[in-house]
């Protein structure tokens, strides 16, 4: 499992920074969050391929975190692609859809299916056995969603309190870890014989482009990272208010009050040029902080649970 950062400028990119868009690998998918500007070419330079995309979820509309989507695309169908691409966004997917399908000469020949939300409340968005992602919206000029990816982690399978129950290893393993009773002789035995307690999975959140808000305090409680825009300074704050951004110093706020494990800030002006400056106001105010780079990339698989 693996966190790709593959743009993390604001409004402009810069020399160093590409346009938002994070990648996530784990659960044997690719999803993206956001597709700025470039995003395709991050992604080969990462050696990440579009054509095992399967989902992008984005936070809101403005050009910075969608302007990537038409050539990303355009070039997954010229690759010939079959299988279906989910899209995942505010109310405004449909249009945008119908803007993409309708810039320059292309024809699509694969299925978008557009999953169009309005998650006023915390919503569960996406679930299936291995995950979950929940979202809500939050403070920004625009409809802004944040995205809380969790993952469903199952209890420890018990292996020698089966053998001792007689359940021999194979597929009736399988099936009590799944949750299914299995016959043995004239026994039943239930995974509860031979499950261990409930184990907590990874949690990730994403706060897209917004104002410090308590919704997003509530969706990101007990993160292991979260991962919050930093698009101004401090000294800046009057400029963040205006535009319905967070200061480093806030979005640092929201991961202590949230409780989160880390922070990993992005989403920065181009204003800035030196990162130590941002790492320490940050780190005055919550010290498991990591400031973001484009290609940064975090093994998840290292992030544990207290």
């Amino acid at each position: 499992m693996e966190l790709v950062f593959l743009g993390t400028s604001a409004a402009l990119p810069s020399q160093y920074r590409n346009h938002s868009s994070i990648c996530l690998k784990a659960f044997g998918e690719v999803i993206l969050f956001d597709c700025g500007e470039a995003t395709q070419r991050q992604l080969t330079i990462a050696k990440i391929s579009p054509m095992k995309i399967n989902k992008i979820f984005l936070s809101h509309y403005h050009g910075d975190h969608v302007i990537g989507l038409p050539g990303l695309i355009q070039s997954m169908d010229f690759r010939s692609r079959t299988k279906p691409l989910h899209l995942y966004g505010p109310k405004g997917l449909n249009e945008l859809k119908n803007a993409i399908l309708h810039l320059g000469y292309c024809s699509i020949e694969f299925p978008i299916i557009l999953h169009e939300i309005d998650p006023k409340e915390e919503t569960i968005i996406f679930e299936n056995e291995e995950y979950l992602i929940k979202g809500i919206l939050t403070k920004h000029t625009v409809d802004n969603i944040s995205y809380s990816i969790v993952e469903k982690k199952k209890p420890r399978f018990l292996k020698e309190k089966a053998i001792e129950l007689g359940v021999k290893e194979g597929p009736n393993f399988g099936k009590l870890h799944r949750g299914k009773n299995v016959r043995v002789g004239e026994k039943i035995i239930t995974p509860e014989e031979v499950l261990g307690p409930p184990r907590e999975g990874i949690k990730i959140s994403y706060s897209g482009d917004t104002r410090p808000d308590e919704k997003m305090v509530e969706l990101s409680k007990n993160s292991d990272i979260l991962i919050h825009e930093g698009t101004y300074e401090e000294k800046d704050k009057e400029k963040a208010e205006k535009s319905f951004h967070s200061t480093v110093k806030e979005g640092a706020e929201i991961a202590k009050q949230s409780n989160s494990k880390f922070l990993i800030l992005t989403h920065f002006s181009t204003r800035y040029t030196k990162d130590e400056n941002i790492e320490k106001e940050a780190k005055n105010v919550f010290k498991n902080t990591k400031i973001a780079y484009d290609f940064l990339t975090i093994d998840l698989s290292e992030i544990k649970k207290d």
